[in-house]
């Protein structure tokens, strides 16, 4: 041996005995699969040379602690293997001896490892012979190899062990991160032998461990590693071996080495299809003919495939041509055979008694070789510029043959090495990489290839239905406004509210039979304010004291009794007082008291009436002067809209389910029938009692041993339960899914007991069995819960931050667990951690493992959001670029793709069988999630969690065993979606439109996907894409179309917000009144909800795209509706409806959250500003303009928060066309202004005309006069046969004025119901009418119980036959002659006509401007229905701008009452000047989400003496019912002619303003138009004139 050779070994000896070799990556051992630190304690050592022999003095602590020396030799021989005659070796060997074990006892441990090197032309191997003296015969190897270093950094930036192809046999795989080779038994000694046989590989490393004792042995805590001689590289030229070649090659490998089997998923997935494939690749090269290799399915073949693909190219360095390969690989009997591993005996002649020299290896030397540190430059520089994809290790390989060749190119041209390496740091070398990768076969994309689907294949139409008239109505958003009316006290407390404007710090309602009790607490200036008032008809005493704790009665201060009030020993009374309002319409009994804060906390208190004490259930009334009374609570309203029969179970229940969580599982479990038959209530109901267990406002754990795996049962019993209804109800799908979230996967092979037995193990590995840990042991043992999933975070988050408690209670108490929380527990946990630095990196490693354990019965974080036990901690997670989430993808995928988890020592082993039936490719597309779940750049992987979720969902649907697993799964991608997007932020900082509207797209297919009903969203999505598409066709109308879409998106988010809002928060205010959760939950439990899912992620985006859009479309920060300049005091509403009906005596500037578009303004109004986007054809806007009250719409949510933050002061509105500016004034400023003033509104003078029957039930439209119909009637009638005939006008008939109070007055209607027609009450209708009018002034519930008398009103014989006269002879269907049913509709329409009169709105707005309700009359307009394609209101002169000069006018989709009435988002819009009706300009255009569609019927339509009056816009105050119920269709306008074809678009705006023009001149003024069109056809169903 050489001296340099010689000298390189001894220094090598001398790293290895003194210090083992530590490289950068041993400190990430888990991506071995390696215990960082084992069982053993790492002895110090102190060590010196004396000649050949190393004396090493090495502490052994055991249990006794005693120690003792050991002397080792080491040993460098010679041997020659006879398998290897003629060839040339370098060889050196090592000996370790006795290493560290767990006690003292009689084993010892000697090791002996030797390394042949082979430089033949043949072939260049490396041969390590471990020898291994110790008793057991049960030693594995653990071991792995490592390759050149710096190639793994340039693509990988991380080390890890490459696992070789040539393995001794019987090796198994580990985890895909090593290799466990069994030694073979010899005696006293153990024998192991392995082969390298590639010359990349630089490296072993591994460990030996005693897998019956669980022992693992090491070299000093670290692993052994054995560093390889260099060995001589051949040049590889340029050839491309045929890619069939090395697949033949592979499989010879594979099947030459006894056809290795890996992973059943590997081998399922990939082995079949090689068998199969074998003899048509074989066949394909005899006749020189190429065929698709199926590179995708061959996962377990990697590493054969590159060792095959490097043996080739190693034949043809040596001359072997392409065409001698392929003839040899197509001749099936001529195969190459792989050299066996060497026997025991072998290995035991290997070792040589003395040394011999080895000659150093004869290399060929190369002219002007470029050294591999500058390839290796080169190949970043390559790498970075293609944009650093994701290559695989045969991409690398040849891109490091890239970089050498223009390497080469350089050298060719006679540039230097130095010269070179100038080059390469300065990037002057040329270099093509973008364009060639991306037409090579084997670029590997950093994105996946979406498949194209049909996007309506998504739509799923299963809404749930209600089970009860008011619930369905309460879920639909659509209850009246009696169901808005408050109770006295209610209304009594909303007065306090507003008079003492102070904060309001605690409110609660007691119920007293059926009577109720308030006590409201404010804080205006400074000081605590007590209202207290009840409904109790019976004077009240008020037996009272204050408290400074709990429980205490002191007597009042002198200072703060009421007047009256009589001072006791410890308590005072005090008389309550009546106190009425008519501006709140109230009376109660009452009591105030005053006094300062923070003197007091709290009051007591008893009710005396009638000489009856009255308390709360038996103790007394207390009231905190602070909301933080865990049990303050609002009226929960006796369950309405809830499955109160299963809520009330529920609650009877709990104590029960205390216990632990085994029992409220089993709990659950067994209600889920009920709660099944209960439907969405019910379904509800079980969610939002788990969602209080989640948040842990119920106990989980009440002094009850349950073990893990009885709770793991019980929630495998629960979620089995849960899958079974999802599979069979997809109507209630989405609520079913978040159950399964809130409850979890639950266990699988026992996990539960592993979570028992993994701490033991834990402990042991570690050396850390007291203290906090074994206090956790003993708190696991005794009951497991989500807490430790937070537990173990923080034990983590301790290690990783330097061993700082304050990290470790940080993760705590941000997550709700306080130090007293810790000691509550059965087990209460005492003591901090208190880890050695030694044990860092063994704990990291192991407690990141256990937490996978706890996952699969417990999620980490839910998809209702911040307020889950582990929402705290989700923020946390997105500074950790997605660590958690991560983590609970890879645990769901290892659920469905299978995985297998061996024992150790007592544990129980888990193994989870792949899920069957999933589709090709699926298994790639997650292990590309896995791969880019932490990147910077977001796109490709939303892109790529949404092509999984889009390949799962057809699996979803189908009723199987293991469609929990596919559900967990798909709730992972859900829940990863939405915090991938809100990591994406940034990269949107900066983007373009178009790159927000991708990303908007991405987040609505994710939320369409979770999304039971979720056709609209399908639409919206449909029109962001037509909307990107326009986008790229640089159209003019781009930004102003996706200004639409974006609002019908906004629309459907809210949809599905009042959904959560209406199904979910009643049910959970009812429980948790029951369950005395804290108030302040109950509050925002909805919104929690909504905030943490896709809805919030994507509302964010809609936030930063709105601005952008605006301005593009120049649209501004306005839309005003009613441009009028208005002065008044600022006052913040949420919604117009429920202060329509309120009378403000000072000029009030409303601001107003939603604006639905059929409210009246109340009284002292002079402008409503708001977000909400009614149409500007709607009712409140035509009674804004009328009233000459400012309205306008604002798009700034900045500008609104300002606008708000003036409540209670002076502001001057002065608004524009298209803006408003607005200032602040000072009252005495008031006296300079013009505009409006601080005065009361003169009342009005308008005046109502009774109209009397005129003996006619029906008349013709030739009959109609202002003395039998109003003005609708008469107008439509005027046009008949005056304007053009390509304007359609409807055939008409009426039922005049006074044929309702005729009707109302006839004999039929006025015998009771028990002897006529059993549809009436104890009372006839018509005295039961004059009852219910005079109750008005005191209870507007009455007005639905007066409509509801009228539907009951019989037909007179006589005016059936009128009627039906009447439409016959005008050429109009008879709906009689359908049956008697069909007339039965159309009574009923008309009947609901008449009752119209006592809607809300109109009985307000009559009310307000001093109109004599009764005198109002009511006709009815009968037309025929025309199913119209669309439907239009026209402004001949433009009410925004008061321009005479343009048209404006609105245009829906369908019948107009989606225009006219109350139906969310607005109309297209466009403008027309008079004189080029051919050029109309879209403003706008439509964001409604439904349009309504009708078969040909007849409608009745109102047209009342109140509708027309001048200075009074009566018009849309009443209702118009066709005989058949509309059907309501979501509307796809990316499919619409009116949004995609500019010429159609422009011919029907045209032909509308057209029509207005030609009215507007029949009349002379400017007039209100309604009309549709109908294949294209304009019809005119009425017009007014316009106010």
């Amino acid at each position: 041996m050489s001296n340099s050779s010689i000298g390189h070994h001894n220094l090598f000896h001398n790293q290895r005995l003194l210090r083992p070799v530590s490289l950068e990556h041993q400190s990430k051992l888990n991506s071995f699969g390696i215990v960082a630190n084992s069982l053993f304690k790492a002895a110090r050592r102190s060590s010196s040379f004396c000649r050949n022999d190393l004396k090493l003095r090495r502490s052994k602590s055991g249990i006794g602690g005693s120690r003792r020396s050991v002397i080792f030799t080491p040993r460098a021989v010679l041997s020659m293997e006879p398998s290897f005659e003629d060839e040339s070796y370098a060889m050196h060997s090592v000996v370790f001896g006795p290493l560290g074990i767990e006690r003292c006892d009689t084993d010892s441990f000697l090791l002996t490892e030797q390394v042949f090197v082979s430089n033949s032309l043949a072939a260049s191997v490396a041969q390590i012979n471990i020898q291994v003296t110790y008793s057991s015969d049960s030693l594995l190897l653990h071991w792995g190899a490592i390759r050149d270093v710096k190639e793994y950094l340039v693509f990988f930036g991380a080390r890890k062990w490459v696992l070789p192809s040539r393995r001794p046999n019987g090796t198994k795989n580990y985890k895909n991160r090593a290799l466990r080779s069994p030694f073979i038994k010899s005696g006293s000694n153990s024998y192991i032998s392995i082969v390298i046989d590639d010359p990349a590989t630089q490296a072993i490393e591994f460990l030996v461990v005693d897998e019956a004792k669980n022992k693992w042995f090491k070299n000093n805590g670290q692993n052994f590693h054995i560093k390889l001689p260099i060995r001589e590289k051949l040049i590889i030229p340029n050839v491309s071996v045929p890619e069939e070649l090395v697949q033949i090659q592979a499989y010879l490998r594979w099947e030459r080495k006894g056809k290795q089997m890996y992973t059943p998923e590997q081998e399922k997935a990939s082995v079949k299809q090689l068998f199969n494939y074998r003899d048509k690749i074989s066949d394909a090269c005899q006749s020189k003919t190429s065929i698709n290799a199926p590179r995708n399915s061959l996962l377990f073949v990697k590493e054969e495939y590159e060792s095959a693909h490097f043996e080739l190219l190693e034949e043809v360095a040596r001359g072997t041509s392409i065409e001698d390969l392929r003839a040899r690989l197509s001749n099936k009997n001529d195969r190459r055979e792989i050299k066996e591993e060497p026997s025991v005996s072998k290995i035991k002649n290997r070792i040589p008694d003395d040394r011999r020299e080895i000659k150093e290896p004869s290399v060929s030397k190369i002219k002007n070789r470029i050294p591999d540190d500058l390839v290796q430059i080169q190949a970043y520089v390559r790498w970075e510029k293609a944009g650093k994809p994701n290559y695989s290790r045969e991409q690398q390989l040849r891109e490091f043959e890239k970089a050498r060749e223009e390497l080469q190119t350089e050298l060719d041209k006679g540039v230097s090495i130095n010269e070179i390496q100038k080059k390469i740091t300065k990037g002057e070398i040329k270099t093509e990489v973008s364009n060639q990768l991306q037409n090579k076969r084997y670029f590997s994309t950093t994105r996946i290839q979406r498949k194209k689907r049909d996007i309506m294949q998504l739509v799923n139409k299963h809404a749930a239905k209600s089970v009860d008239d008011k619930v369905s109505k309460y879920a639909e958003g659509k209850a009246s406004v009696e169901s808005k009316v408050l109770k006295a006290v209610e209304l009594f407390a909303k007065e306090k509210e507003e008079h003492d404007g102070g904060a309001v710090l605690n409110k609660k309602i007691f119920k007293l039979a059926d009577k109720e009790l308030l006590v409201l607490v404010t804080k205006p200036g400074g000081k605590v304010k007590v209202h207290l008032a009840t409904d109790l008809e019976q004077p009240v005493t008020l037996h009272w004291a204050l408290s400074k704790k709990a429980g205490e009665w002191l007597e009042p201060p002198p200072n703060v009794l009421p007047p009256g009030s009589i001072s006791l020993q410890v308590a005072a009374e005090t008389q309550l007082k009546n106190e009425s309002s008519t501006e709140f319409s109230y009376q109660v009994q009452s009591f105030e008291m005053e006094i300062e804060k923070d003197t007091f906390i709290g009051m007591p208190f008893v009710l005396l009436s009638n000489g009856r004490w009255m308390k709360n259930n038996g103790s007394d009334f207390y009231i905190e002067f602070s909301g933080g009374s865990k049990h303050i609570q609002k009226d929960a309203s006796d369950g309405i809209g809830t499955a109160k029969a299963l809520l009330d179970t529920i609650a009877k229940m709990e104590s029960e389910a205390q216990k632990s969580f085994m029992h409220r599982f089993n709990i659950a479990a067994d209600l889920m029938d009920k709660a099944r038959d209960a439907g969405e209530l019910g379904l509800a109901g079980i969610f939002v009692w788990l969602r209080f267990m989640a948040t842990r406002q119920l106990i989980w754990n009440k002094n009850y041993n349950v073990k893990p795996r009885e709770i793991s049962k019980a929630q495998d019993r629960l979620t089995d339960l849960v899958q079974d209804i999802y599979a069979n109800n997809p109507q209630h799908r989405e609520l079913l899914r978040m159950v399964m979230f809130t409850v979890g996967r639950g266990g699988e092979g026992d996990v539960g007991q592993r979570i028992r037995d993994e701490i033991l193990v834990i402990q042991r590995n570690n050396d850390c069995k007291g203290g906090m840990m074994e206090e956790w042991h003993q708190k696991l043992h005794n009951n497991t819960s989500p807490d430790d999933l937070i537990i173990c975070q923080a034990l983590i988050d301790y290690i990783k931050s330097d061993f700082d408690v304050g990290v470790y209670w940080k993760t705590l108490n941000e997550n709700g667990i306080t130090k007293e929380r810790l000691l509550s527990y059965d087990r209460a946990i005492h003591s901090e951690p208190n880890f050695r630095r030694d044990q860092r990196d063994g704990l990291l490693r192991d407690l990141g493992n256990y937490m996978r354990t706890l996952k699969v019965s417990y999620p980490s974080h839910y998809v209702g959001g911040p307020a889950m036990i582990y929402s705290t901690y989700s923020w946390v997670i997105k500074k950790q670029h997605l660590v958690h989430s991560g983590a609970d993808l890879d645990s769901a995928i290892g659920n469905c793709m299978g995985y297998r988890s061996e024992g150790q020592g007592f544990m129980v082993g888990v193994q989870i069988n792949p899920v069957p039936g999933l589709p090709s490719g699926f298994p790639e597309l997650l292990q590309f999630l896995l791969e880019h779940i932490e990147d910077k750049n977001v796109e490709a992987l939303l892109e790529g969690l949404l092509e999984a979720r889009q390949e799962l969902r057809p699996l979803l649907f189908k009723s199987k065993d293991r469609l929990k697993d596919l559900l967990f799964l798909d709730i992972a991608l859900d829940s990863t979606v939405r915090t991938v997007i809100e990591r994406g932020y940034e990269e949107l900082n900066n983007a373009g439109p178009e790159k927000i509207m991708h990303f908007i797209t991405l987040v609505l297919e994710n939320l369409a996907l979770s999304s039971d009903d979720n056709e609209d969203l399908i639409y919206c999505l449909k029109g962001w894409k037509h909307a990107l598409s326009m986008s790229n066709r640089k159209s003019d109308h781009w930004a102003l179309f996706s200004k639409s879409v974006l609002d019908r998106t906004r629309l459907a988010l809210a949809s599905k917000a009042e959904w959560c809002q209406n199904v979910l928060q009643p049910s959970a205010e009812y429980l948790g009144s029951l369950l005395g959760v804290d108030q302040w939950a109950l509050n925002i439990f909805t919104e929690e909800i909504i905030r943490a899912g896709s809805a919030a992620a994507l509302s964010t985006l809609l936030n930063r795209l709105d601005p952008i859009l605006r301005q593009t479309a120049h649209l501004g920060s306005w839309q005003v509706i009613s441009p009028v300049e208005a002065v008044g005091y600022v006052v913040a509403v949420d919604e117009l409806l429920t202060v329509q009906n309120k009378t403000y005596k000072l000029p009030t500037i409303l601001v107003a959250k939603r604006v639905k578009g059929e409210e009246e303004i109340p009284d002292g109004t002079v402008a409503v500003l708001t977000p909400d986007m009614p149409d500007v054809l709607s009712h409140v806007s035509v009674r804004a303009r009328t009233s000459k009250v400012c309205f306008a719409t604002c798009f700034d949510p900045d500008i609104l928060a300002d606008l708000q933050a003036y409540e209670g002061k002076l502001l001057r509105l002065k608004p524009t066309s298209a803006d408003i500016a607005y200032s602040e004034l000072k009252v005495g400023e008031l006296a300079d202004s013009n505009s409006t003033n601080l005065k009361e509104v003169s009342p009005s003078h308008i005046k109502l005309v009774r109209k009397q029957f005129r003996g006619r039930y029906a008349i013709s439209s030739e009959e109609f006069t202002s003395e039998m119909v109003g003005a609708k009637s008469r107008n439509i009638s005027y046009l008949k046969g005056k304007v053009p005939s390509w304007i359609e006008i409807p055939t008409s008939v009426a039922l005049p004025f006074g044929v309702f109070e005729k009707v109302l007055n006839e004999d039929l209607n006025r015998v009771s119901r028990l002897v006529i027609v059993k549809l009436l009450d104890d009372q006839e209708v018509a005295n039961k009418l004059q009852m219910l009018k005079k109750n008005l002034a005191e209870e507007f519930s009455a007005l639905r119980q007066i409509r509801r008398t009228v539907l009951q009103m019989a037909a007179p014989p006589q005016l059936v036959q009128e009627l039906k006269t009447k439409m016959q002879s005008s050429g109009m269907p008879w709906p009689g002659d359908e049956g008697v049913r069909r007339w039965e509709q159309a009574w009923m329409a008309i009947k609901k006509v008449w009752a119209s009169k006592w809607n809300e709105r109109a009985y307000f707005s009559t009310r307000k401007v001093k109109l004599d309700h009764d005198y109002l009359c009511m006709a009815v307009l009968v037309q025929e229905v025309i199913n119209a394609d669309y439907a239009f209101v026209i402004h001949t002169t433009n009410p925004s701008s008061r321009d005479s000069s343009e048209i404006y006018a609105e245009v829906v989709k369908g019948l107009g009452e989606t225009l006219v009435g109350a139906y969310p988002g607005r109309a297209l819009s466009f403008i027309c000047k008079k004189n080029d009706l051919n050029t109309p300009q879209v403003l706008g255009y439509p964001s409604k989400p439904f349009g309504l569609f009708i078969k040909r019927s007849i409608i009745f339509r109102s047209d009342s003496n109140g509708e027309d009056l001048e200075g009074y816009a009566g018009a849309g105050l009443y209702d118009s019912v066709p005989m058949d119920e509309e059907e309501k269709v979501v509307l796809d306008y990316s499919s619409d002619p009116l949004i995609t074809d500019d010429n159609f678009r422009r011919t029907i705006l045209s032909s509308i303003a057209r029509a207005g023009s030609v009215i507007e001149e029949l009349y002379g003024s400017p007039q209100d138009i309604e009309g549709v069109i109908r294949d294209g056809k304009v019809y005119v169903v009425q017009t007014r004139p316009q106010m």
